[in-house]
């Protein structure tokens, strides 16, 4: 057993109060981890892993330097762990045992407000939820900024919200953590973030509102628009207390709580922020080759993140994108002061969360310096926003307050080659403090005193052997031979007698002593508190720079949006209150600026929401359906958040929602199987999509058997176009799918054109009228490197079933027009003549408006009379 010292008992006592974070003990210059958490911090981080004591007694030891424990925390909290810093909380001099010791604050993913622990581009996002009955309360937080939202929403748009918000820490009740592993699981595995349980207590309602209540200040929270907010008051009380808990510092920069509206927003799930690679690609998860890649030329971080809000979250009033878009069309027409703003944001620094740093008492020196140097930009900022009339900017532009007391203050006061450190001297400017000045000049100019107080003395007692010396036993001292002894004068003080001489002090030289020997420390003391008294100032300001900050984003965000608009020669979508999605020479907006604008071939949608709803586009892989349909939800997302796009002219009536199916993958971890995450997916569109909605559907149905993959993406199609009517584009290579159109009037068929030359072919990558009438399945095989053996077997087999299936006029034998009037292009089939005994069923069914669930049952039964008794 162990043998406690009092350092370790003090450790241990400390340790057991922080049991789920490794724990920084403050040792001199070094935080120290022991025990389990130094075998921990040891494998993470790198470092040797030593002990204190040995034998019995030995306790495992890891150690960092406090003054780069930025750089270690870092990892440790990428690596999904807690950091407790605990410091020394008085001056070990002082200390008659051991030092007092106490933890001052806890970093969490959540909680993270230094710039190495951040990504400048994106909201660090603390999240909380609570549910009562069917009715989840979500309440966010970016601590780094102080953004504060709540929402209300049902339980099957949960986790597509926690996609678009990607928290790092969520807040969980610890009833919720302990009866419902699953959903817990479920969470932490598709937000990679880390889970915090939290006394079930913390979360109810009404102790949200009195926190709330408490921390704004207010007798009600009517001003914030959150009076009647619900549930989600207790998920956002339960983070006021989190962070009370575990910053233990002020939290004045939380100004504010909003109510985050979803009935002005597009709503998009989980699947289509993903298959539409808003944020970040399917493949290797970057950001650039995303929408948001291609469209991030921002200057600012606050920029940078307002654009990302605005491209995961388009707008859904016309009014509200119309006034986005006049903006933008402003920063086009004016372009020398485009450039000129850009070239001045490009020098702002991240003033929002250098105000929270500066709010929650974390700023540094060099943040001040940045802050002064940002405020420094804006006199001309707001000289040239001074230029545009159009009220977005113009309401910015009021926003922007230099302020010149801050910026003037901290220009005389902050030294511009100030340390990181707060206590090692050199951030107090020469001349700003009469007392740090003299402690300076005394510290720096010792030698220069003592000589002229020795040739004072001299000349007072006319001594010339007379002199001022020090050692560190007794310190300054004033050294005479004996042969002098007469002169010396009364106020001499002997201090040492020696063989041949004396020493002595006077009260001046000891007052002076007392002061050269301190003169650093206290100097260094005194800085620290001038700047504490500066931060501190600087603090009053934070509401002020926080509007600042809005502002500049939002310049940012409009500047940034005309520049691309230019440089790549975007149209003004016209917007309307209409079901109408007609764009003419679209392009794909990141793909453009990767291959360049003139090589990519531009595409036509025309859909009125009334007569024309549906498009069902066949042709072969590589030939560029997906690309087309992404890009058509693409466009109108970039349309609806107030941007120009990548087309010759459009006319986009707003959607409320997006939705997206395109790939599949398995999940195994929750036992779910391609085929059944698409009809998961699938079933979320049907379920949820409105008339104003745009639905884009690639190749939906193959994960199955032929004949049932055919079935439901027909009963799926018609589904859509009778019952919910909304704007849908949909990519397959089920050819005969292109028979719907025979059909519904408002469902028409469009294939990607090829050019056959011998046995090549060649991608026209233009969308045209008309079904596909060929499959090139094998050249697209041969492309791919399969070997020349399998695609000669593969083009025998075909034959084969061509000759069997196919009449001598190319036409299916088993499956003739219904009408010889009806002039529909054509797509040979390859299946026998059963395969169109259920297509003219699935007619039937149809015309017979059958429910979609029926019909599916009635085909079910239908193939297993037809196949299975065979």
């Amino acid at each position: 057993m162990i043998t406690e010292t009092p350092m370790i008992r003090q450790y241990n006592e400390i340790k057991k109060d922080h049991k789920d974070a490794l724990l920084f003990f403050r040792m001199g210059d070094f935080y120290e981890l022991f025990f389990e958490d130094a075998k921990i911090a040891s494998k993470i981080l790198g470092i040797t892993l030593t002990s204190r004591s040995k034998g019995e007694n030995a306790v495992p030891m890891a150690g960092i330097p406090h003054h780069a424990s930025e750089s270690y925390t870092r990892k440790l909290i990428k690596a999904g762990h807690k950091v407790a810093i605990c410091e020394q909380l008085q001056d070990p001099g002082e200390a008659k045992g051991i030092v007092d010791r106490g933890v001052i604050r806890i970093i969490t993913p959540g909680t993270v407000t230094e710039d190495a622990l951040l990504d400048g581009k994106n909201n660090n996002y603390l999240l909380a939820l609570w549910k009562d009955k069917e009715i989840f309360g979500l309440s966010w937080i970016d601590l780094s900024t102080g953004k504060f939202e709540i929402e209300d929403i049902r339980e099957e748009r949960l986790f597509d919200e926690l996609a678009r918000l990607n928290p790092s820490e969520i807040v969980l009740p610890d009833d919720i953590t302990e009866s419902n592993a699953t959903f817990t699981q479920r969470i932490r595995t598709e937000c990679n973030a880390m889970i915090t349980p939290l006394p079930a207590w913390e979360f109810s309602e009404s102790t949200g509102y009195q926190a709330l209540l408490e921390h704004f200040g207010t007798h009600s929270l009517e001003g914030f628009g959150c009076q009647d907010a619900g549930v989600a008051l207790g998920a956002a009380g339960a983070i006021l207390h989190y962070l009370k808990e575990t910053q233990k510092t002020s939290l004045k920069h939380i100004a504010k709580i909003q109510k985050y509206e979803t009935n002005n927003r597009v709503i998009m799930d989980r699947a289509t922020q993903q298959s539409l690679e808003l944020t970040q690609t399917i493949r290797n998860k970057n950001r650039e080759g995303s929408l948001l890649g291609a469209l991030d030329q921002t200057k600012t971080p606050m920029g940078a993140r307002l654009l990302k809000d605005w491209v995961i979250s388009p707008l859904k009033n016309h009014d509200e994108i119309k006034y986005r878009q006049l903006g933008v069309r402003e920063f086009t027409e004016k372009p020398e002061l485009r450039r000129e703003i850009i070239a001045i944001l490009h020098d702002i620094y991240d003033i929002e969360r250098i105000a929270a740093k500066v709010s929650c008492g974390r700023a540094n020196a060099r943040d001040l310096i940045s802050l002064q140097q940002s405020l420094s930009k804006l006199p001309e900022l707001k000289e040239k926003l001074d230029f545009f009339i159009t009220a977005i900017i113009s309401d910015r532009e009021k926003e922007i307050d230099p302020l010149d007391e801050l910026r003037t203050l901290i220009g005389m006061a902050i030294s511009l080659d100030s340390p990181h450190s707060l206590k090692e001297g050199g951030i107090i400017k020469e001349g700003y403090d009469a007392a740090l000045d003299e402690l300076r000049y005394i510290s720096k100019n010792g030698k220069q005193w003592i000589a002229h107080f020795q040739a004072e003395e001299i000349a007072r007692t006319n001594i010339n052997s007379l002199k001022v010396g020090y050692n560190k036993v007794f310190g300054y001292y004033i050294e005479i031979t004996n042969t002098h002894r007469e002169n010396i004068p009364p106020a001499y003080i002997r201090k040492q007698t020696l063989k041949n001489a004396e020493r002595y002090i006077t009260p001046e030289l000891k007052e002076y002593e007392t002061k050269v020997l301190t003169a650093e420390e206290r100097a260094k003391d005194l800085e620290y508190d001038l700047f504490i008294q500066l931060r501190d100032k600087a603090g009053t300001f934070t509401k002020q720079l926080q509007g600042i900050s809005e502002a500049i984003a939002q310049i940012d965000v409009l500047s940034t949006l005309a520049k691309i608009a230019v440089e790549n020669r975007y149209a003004m979508p016209e917007i309307t209150d209409s079901l109408e999605l007609n764009i003419n020479d679209g392009c794909h907006p990141v793909l453009t600026m990767e291959l360049d604008r003139e090589r990519f071939v531009p595409n036509d949608i025309n859909l009125d929401g009334v007569q024309d709803k549906t498009m069902v586009i066949t042709g072969p892989n590589m030939a560029g359906k997906s690309t087309y349909i992404r890009q058509t939800a693409l466009l109108v997302i970039m349309a609806q958040m107030g941007s120009f796009i990548p087309a010759k002219n459009a006319t986009i009536g707003t959607v409320d929602r997006i939705f997206a199916r395109v790939g599949a993958s398995d999940e195994l971890s929750k036992g779910q199987s391609t085929f059944m995450v698409e009809m998961n997916e699938t079933a979320n569109i049907l379920n949820n999509a409105t008339e104003r909605s745009l639905i884009i559907l690639d190749e939906v149905g193959r994960g199955t058997s032929t004949f049932d993959g055919i079935s439901i993406a027909w009963a799926i199609t018609e589904y859509i176009y009778q019952n919910i009517g909304a704007r849908t584009l949909f990519a397959t290579h089920y050819h005969e799918l292109t028979e719907l159109s025979l059909l519904f009037a408002g469902i028409k068929n469009f294939n990607v054109a090829v050019k056959e030359w011998g046995e090549e072919i060649i991608f026209l990558r233009k969308i045209v009228a008309g079904g596909t009438d060929k499959s090139y399945g094998i050249h697209v095989a041969r492309l791919a490197g399969i070997p020349k053996q399998i695609i000669q077997r593969a083009r025998s087999i075909l034959n084969n079933l061509e000759a069997a299936t196919l009449d001598i006029n190319g036409k299916p034998k088993f499956a003739p027009l219904k009408t010889d009037h009806v002039k529909k292009p054509r797509q040979r089939k390859l299946f026998a003549s059963k395969e169109d005994l259920v297509i003219d069923e699935i007619k039937k069914l149809s015309l017979d408006e059958i429910a979609p669930a029926d019909a599916l049952n009635k085909l079910a039964e239908l193939k297993k009379r037809l196949y299975e008794d065979e």
